[in-house]
């Protein structure tokens, strides 16, 4: 009865991980508007201010608060990613779980 128990607990984490991926999917969604939207200002920005549309790129990302806003927007893909993997890794031991259940039946 003990893998029963297990295989519940296992169904009910992986939906608290579900539910958590819904959370950073959306941090993740905000995080990268963020970001685009920064450097779209920050990049008219430097054009109005005649800098070479070359050099724009190499220099945006080197502006602190693009910076920092692309840090938070890689954070928040590991983030989503870790879950997503976690995921992943629930699903397989609830598959493990529900074959060792299936042998004990059978036998």
């Amino acid at each position: 009865m003990e893998l029963w128990q297990e295989l519940e607990q296992k169904r009910n984490d992986l939906d608290i991980s579900i539910k958590r991926l819904r959370t950073h999917g959306n941090d993740l969604a905000q995080a990268e508007h963020d970001y685009k939207v920064a450097v779209s200002k920050e990049a008219l920005k430097l054009r109005d201010e005649k800098m070479a549309v070359g050099m724009i790129s190499l220099v945006i990302y080197g502006i602190k608060e693009i910076a920092t806003l692309r840090l938070k927007r890689d954070i928040a893909q590991v983030m989503y990613d870790a879950n997503l993997e976690h995921i992943n890794v629930m699903k397989l031991q609830l598959r493990i779980i529900e074959n060792q259940l299936k042998r004990e039946w059978e036998s």
